[in-house]
């Protein structure tokens, strides 16, 4: 899970626990508000009930003056017209109340079916069926009901104490106000039927105790200044004047006729009515005002509550966003960074100080301070922490690697140290061969001689490959070109077994350039070493030349127990790919190799094949070929134990004798392999007949492991001695004879055309049946003078191959160094 989605997780957690508590918090605060807005609607319908009673109570006075003959009908009709406008508004305020206390409820569905029944009432008052007091109890009902709204409020959930005790306070007022209206209905009533009665006469009085009761509530709920309100509005001449005659009224008895006039008593009924109802409609607009300030308060309250947790949540939301921005974008860049170095900085670096002379000079630890820091911005948290350690860790990981590589180099000086010296030693055993070979006479030491020498060659091999794993090289460059052919023999004569190796068919007209020959020659001695090592000791090691568009592909082919193909794939990614360090000494030959190939473009494969064993394909590009100069014609398909002569005596190709050389080469990437095959003897290339390295063990496939040497036995091109393996029956030096030990074969006497001045001997050249015509390659010119086909020649032993090599090396280093010492030959060792 990438870091940003967990610091989301993280962040969420939390925000989602201090949402639910503050919801819990803001819970009350909101219910509040909500009960103050749900009791501002009430108490405004309080206001409308307190206006449909006033209404209701001068509706029933005119109902009651028109069936007691006291008034007209036309005063009921506009009391009925005021009291459905008060229906109509106070149903539009009870509409969408909510919240209504129980008591308070059951009143308002209670007026709710008044209202409904109202018409039928109201049509008894014009029709005079119904009596008065029938008429005046379904009032009162309905006026009790609006009366007991007024004061069920008061219980509705959230109430305060205070405002409670004001709504009492104000249904208490218009309770006085009903107590006076039902004492002007009892006077009219009395008034038709000619005075009191008993009963009549204790409902006025109740109807006096009510009202001083009532009042008496409003004084002590309500707040001072109601109580002022009353006095004030009732100590007026209507309200004295009505006072005065409800006082005489009350002294009237039982059974008598009462003074005061009808008209007297509704006028001054009416004027106290109206006060008191301008009173209630004061104290009603208070308690609503009372009321919507409390709810604007618990409203205010309420969003201010919730305003503050919205901003704190916010709040920590940005915060937390802006501080995990800043946090994965550091994240970020410390991957970044990481990836950086991983996949590019430090291979860098550590490919920089793979390269010779990577240091100059410097230490690890100015190397590892020169890298710097790969993390530039870090801090006092631990994401900075994190990055110090990591430059730390980059530092000290540049540092190792510049300590290995100045211990490579170390290592690599002492390597070609002990190279050198032994190359000096081995060119001064060569010296002295060569001083014991000038005045030796008897062949059997001769033949011991030649052993020597040839072990000299293959030990400047192991030399040259120690030169070539510390970065160095021959210091020797040639002059002229060289031909293929002469190549792959140069490369023959530097392994131990070179009796095994069978040319197959060597293409015309491929010749390798003179800074590339000693390397090419090195490379093909180092695989048909492995390739002879690693197969069965019966069997033979082909190589094969031929040219592949604008390249020259080199196949040898053994019979070997065969690879892996995943080993051969390691094999091949070794070779294309050649390593800094020293390696395994097992594998020396396989580095040797890739670095030898790296230096030209040489590209190096091993290819697997239908039948047992490998082919070890060597594509040698364009800028390594040339065009070889005039020289006898490539070798026929045959062992190179077999004797072959010359066909010119100017193109005669020598061999250098060993010589240690410190000139490192030029590395180069290699191309891809190109098409292998091993020719037959048309030129056809087949995949059979070849096989892999492997050892006798089961070891895997090591080209030049455990041995030797870069020595590279292509000639210079100078004059000088020319000879190979005797086949004669003697060998001459210096005038004398000697017989050979062991002939190469039996061939004509006439084939020895005489002793050189070095004592070898010499054979006749451009004779057409010494180059058998088998297997030659289609297009391919014979050599000249050859009219006739000859059978292949019969193979020799390896003793005869032994004397015949080791009498032509003989030959060969006697001519080469003739008048030069080992001094002088130290002299032409230099580093690349």
């Amino acid at each position: 899970m990438k870091i940003n989605r967990r610091l989301v997780l993280l962040v969420t957690a939390p925000l989602t626990v201090a949402v639910t508590f503050s919801v819990l918090a803001l819970a009350p605060a909101t219910n509040q508000a909500l009960q103050a807005n749900r009791l501002t609607a009430m108490v405004d319908a309080a206001t409308g009930a307190g206006e449909l009673t006033h209404q209701l109570q001068r509706e029933r006075a005119a109902a009651t003056a028109l069936v007691s003959k006291q008034g007209d009908a036309e005063a009921f009709r506009a009391t009925s017209d005021a009291t459905d406008k008060s229906i109509t508004r106070f149903r539009s305020q009870i509409e969408h109340l909510s919240g209504v206390p129980g008591s308070a409820q059951s009143a308002l569905d209670r007026v709710e079916r008044f209202i409904d029944e109202m018409p039928a009432l109201r049509a008894q008052a014009r029709s005079g069926s119904s009596t008065i007091s029938a008429l005046a109890f379904g009032y009162r009902i309905v006026i009790a009901d609006l009366n007991g709204y007024r004061d069920g409020i008061a219980q509705a959930d959230g109430v305060d104490a205070d405002i409670a005790d004001r709504i009492r306070a104000a249904a208490a007022l218009s309770e006085a106000a009903e107590y006076t209206a039902q004492q002007q209905v009892t006077v009219m009533r009395a008034q038709a039927a000619g005075g009191f009665t008993t009963a009549s006469q204790r409902t006025f009085d109740a109807g006096r105790l009510g009202y001083t009761e009532s009042t008496g509530v409003l004084f002590d709920l309500g707040p001072g200044q109601w109580r002022t309100w009353l006095e004030r509005t009732l100590s007026g001449a209507k309200a004295l004047e009505a006072r005065r005659l409800e006082d005489e009224i009350g002294r009237t008895g039982a059974g008598k006729d009462i003074t005061v006039t009808p008209q007297e008593w509704q006028k001054a009924s009416d004027d106290r009515q109206t006060m008191l109802r301008s009173v209630e409609k004061r104290i009603d607009e208070s308690v609503y005002a009372t009321v919507s300030d409390a709810r604007t308060t618990l409203m205010w309250f309420a969003g201010a509550e919730v305003a503050l947790v919205l901003l704190t949540l916010v709040g920590a939301v940005v915060v937390a966003i802006r501080l995990g921005r800043v946090m994965i974008r550091r994240l970020r860049d410390l991957r970044n960074a990481a990836h950086e170095v991983a996949h590019t900085g430090l291979p860098a670096v550590m490919n920089e100080l793979s390269q010779p002379g990577a240091l100059s000079g410097a230490t690890p630890e100015q190397v590892a301070r020169r890298t710097g820091n790969p993390v530039r911005t870090t801090g006092d948290d631990e994401i900075g922490e994190v990055g110090e350690a990591f430059n730390a860790v980059h530092h000290e990981a540049v540092r190792l690697a510049a300590q290995q590589a100045h211990i490579h180099e170390q290592f690599a000086e002492t390597l070609v140290g002990v190279a050198r010296r032994g190359a000096q030693l081995t060119a001064v055993m060569v010296s002295e061969l060569d001083t014991v070979q000038r005045d030796e006479a008897d062949p059997v030491r001769m033949k011991t001689l030649f052993a020597l020498d040839h072990l000299a060659i293959r030990m400047e091999r192991n030399t040259n490959n120690l030169l070539v794993l510390g970065g160095y090289g021959h210091a020797r460059v040639r002059t002229a070109d060289v031909g293929c052919s002469t190549v792959v023999v140069a490369a023959a004569q530097q392994i131990e077994r070179f009796d095994r190796v069978s040319l197959g068919v060597v293409e015309s007209g491929i010749g390798v350039t003179a800074r590339a020959v000693h390397d090419v020659a090195h490379i093909l001695a180092e695989l048909l070493d492995n390739a002879t090592r690693f197969s069965p000791p019966d069997k033979q090691v082909g190589v094969a030349v031929w040219r592949l568009w604008d390249r020259a592909v080199v196949q040898i082919v053994d019979e070997g127990v065969g690879i892996t193909a995943e080993r051969r794939a390691v094999h091949n990614a070794a070779l294309l790919e050649p390593q800094a360090g020293i390696g395994d000494v097992r594998s020396m030959g396989l580095r040797v190799v890739a670095r030898l190939a790296a230096r030209h473009g040489i590209v190096v494969e091993l290819r697997d094949s239908s039948g047992p064993g490998t082919i070890a394909e060597v594509t040698l590009p364009a800028k390594v070929l040339a065009v070889p100069p005039e020289e006898a014609a490539p070798p026929q398909p045959g062992m190179l134990g077999e004797d072959h002569g010359n066909d010119s005596h100017d193109n005669d190709v020598r061999y250098e004798s060993p010589r240690p050389v410190t000139r490192p080469g030029p590395t180069a990437r290699r191309q891809p392999a190109g098409v292998g095959g091993w020719p037959d003897r048309h030129g056809a290339p087949v995949g059979a007949g070849v096989g892999t390295r492997g050892a006798p063990t089961g070891g895997d496939y090591t080209p030049g492991a455990n041995r030797g040497g870069d020595h590279q036995g292509v000639p210079p091109g100078d004059d000088g001695a020319r000879g190979g393996g005797s086949g004669a029956g003697t060998h001459e030096r210096d005038g004398g004879s000697a017989p050979a030990p062991h002939p190469v074969h039996d061939e004509p006497v006439s084939r020895i055309a005489g002793v050189s001045s070095s004592g070898l001997p010499l054979r006749q050249r451009n004779t057409p049946q010494q180059w058998p015509t088998l297997g030659k390659r289609d297009g391919t010119e014979q050599r000249s003078g050859a009219t006739a086909p000859r059978p292949s020649p019969r193979r020799r032993d390896s003793r005869q191959v032994s004397d015949v090599l080791a009498a032509y090396a003989q030959g060969i280093n006697r001519s080469t160094n003739r008048g030069r010492s080992a001094t002088d030959d130290d002299t032409e060792r230099t580093k690349k």
